[in-house]
């Protein structure tokens, strides 16, 4: 039978509900005029399961045994993987041509952490480790580990398997692309794996502190392009944690369209080689 979302109606009071439920286990916010969106995203799924309503997907959601898998299904629902190489390259710029000599020129013992806390597919933290690699970090035998998650596993699956279009290069210049990649076919090209294993993959929510604690303690995290989607509260919620966490000094990247100015008072945001940079406060 061919599905049509218009079979399934979202009243205002379900999608407070489910909006609601939503926001506090992913951060991600629909507001009144999206009711329309979610109805479309989560319609289908509802379909699949075989429920007559969006208040039955709620109950499922919120008391149902088999919540923790659906949850699963919810966020790679939700997500939106929109992501490309060398995006904002400004700041990774900054990182490693600026940060990550200050990190190794004060004697640190401990191993260089870099966490892409919401790395979609892929693309963000396999262009620090290209941009490092290109910059020779890799071969002064200097620890770095770089660490990338996202609340998607199917994102994550996605970029372990290293696979991509061509959309993800298209602010990616040329002789890196085949330099670093292989072609598989007209429109695939996959990361060579030298580059692919310097990335330790992992699904992580951001509204679990289970999740995100252990991950917080590397002083450069990269939190680009998410916080869009999430409530003032849920960035709140994050911003308490990595500040907890963060060593000192500790550099947060966000979005240029991601001002934090009155969500924190713990970090400041600093111009580092031209680029804007939060750091967290002494």
């Amino acid at each position: 039978m061919e599905f049509n979302s218009d079979s399934l109606h979202l009243s205002g009071t379900t999608f407070q509900l489910l909006r609601d439920l939503i926001e506090t286990h992913t951060g991600v916010h629909y507001d009144q005029s999206q009711c329309q969106i979610l109805q479309d995203k989560l319609a289908p799924r509802i379909f699949t399961l075989g429920l007559d309503s969006f208040l039955d997907y709620y109950y499922l959601l919120k008391y149902d045994a088999g919540a923790k898998e659906e949850w699963i299904q919810l966020m790679n629902i939700i997500s939106v993987p929109e992501t490309f190489f060398w995006r904002e390259f400004d700041q990774i710029k900054s990182m490693v041509d600026v940060l990550v000599p200050q990190y190794f020129a004060q004697g640190n013992q401990e191993p260089l952490r870099i966490w892409s806390a919401a790395c979609a597919t892929g693309e963000e933290p396999l262009t620090i480790a290209m941009a490092l690699n290109e910059k020779g970090w890799f071969h002064q035998g200097l620890p770095i580990e770089i660490y990338a998650s996202d609340g998607s596993a199917r994102s994550i699956e996605m970029a372990k398997r290293g696979l991509y279009r061509e959309r993800s290069f298209r602010s990616f210049p040329l002789y890196l692309q085949k330099k670093y990649f292989q072609q598989q076919d007209q429109n695939a090209w996959k990361i060579l794996p030298e580059i692919h294993q310097r990335v330790q993959w992992s699904n992580r929510n951001l509204m679990s502190e289970h999740d995100v604690r252990p991950m917080a303690t590397a002083p450069f995290i990269f939190c680009r392009n998410v916080f869009i989607y999430f409530s003032q509260e849920a960035i709140k919620k994050t911003l308490q944690i990595f500040a907890q966490m963060m060593p000192v000094p500790g550099y947060l990247f966000v979005s240029a369209s991601e001002s934090l100015l009155r969500l924190t008072n713990d970090f400041d945001l600093e111009q580092i080689n031209g680029a804007f940079v939060y750091q967290k406060k002494v």
